[in-house]
């Protein structure tokens, strides 16, 4: 399996999707421990929530999973988040910090070179090409970064997670006018929704936005309880998606307009 997939699209929103793959080489997964193998911290269904909302949208997807490397951290490993607790760019525990790998037979550093090369690169170079591609037709580039999250992790944060969370690395990834636009869009929908609160967007955002150069990055990190059951077989739920998906295509096809009249 190619370790990204992408789809060109000639809006200025790119839709970047880091963490709903679930392709596992066989080497690897040999070595995961039985929790490991569970893969419950995935993205499950993402790509299939944002389906079609921006028939022009560019969307890059990952189809490693995020157990091979995390496509959302940087080469360096710096934590995103200093002294909370978080996963790293090669994980060595799930969200609930349990290890996910038989006993010595976590990755090496080897491996982590090894698989920056065959996945982590290549994702990245994808989403590199489509900003300077976009920015070159549009003079802007939108890059929307898509994820989701179950409701309740203690080892990652207290209590229920907002419906909708909103990261902007504190306002510097994009344009003031973008970021009041899709808060404004959640805080008027019947969801509950937070602005830079525990996720303030992952490397990613924080590494191409880059506003007063034209490029406008934002995540959202999206609860799972709304639009799928939050424990195995995790399955889509389509009513509830169906909600769901009618905010967010109201969301990206209001910054798609911005962006095409220039006014971010």
């Amino acid at each position: 399996m190619e370790p990204v997939s992408i789809h060109e699209g000639d809006s200025p929103l790119i839709l970047s999707v880091p963490h709903a793959g679930t392709f596992i080489p066989a080497a690897i997964r040999d070595r995961l421990n039985n929790r490991g193998r569970e893969i419950a911290d995935t993205d499950w269904h993402v790509d299939r929530l944002y389906e079609g909302l921006v028939p022009g949208a560019t969307i890059i997807k990952a189809n490693f999973h995020r157990y091979v490397i995390d496509a959302n951290r940087g080469g360096e490993d710096a934590s995103l988040y200093p002294g909370q607790n978080t996963t790293g760019l090669c994980p060595l525990t799930d969200f609930d910090g349990e290890p996910i790998w038989r006993e010595e037979q976590a990755p090496t550093a080897d491996d982590v070179d090894q698989r920056r090369e065959e996945f982590h690169h290549p994702y990245h170079a994808a989403l590199e090409a489509a900003i300077a591609r976009i920015r070159t037709a549009h003079g802007r580039a939108i890059l929307y970064d898509c994820h989701s999250i179950r409701s309740a992790i203690p080892y990652l944060f207290e209590g229920e997670l907002p419906a909708l969370n909103i990261g902007t690395n504190d306002s510097n990834s994009c344009s003031p006018i973008l970021e009041q636009l899709v808060a404004n869009a959640c805080s008027d929908s019947s969801f509950s929704s937070v602005l830079n609160g525990r996720f303030k967007g992952g490397w990613t955002t924080r590494h191409y936005g880059d506003p007063k150069n034209g490029v406008h990055a934002i995540q959202m990190e999206i609860a799972q309880r709304l639009y799928m059951t939050e424990a195995p077989p995790w399955d889509y739920d389509c009513d509830k998606a169906e909600n769901l998906r009618q905010l967010l295509k109201l969301i990206l096809g209001a910054a798609e307009s911005a962006a095409l009249k220039g006014e971010l």
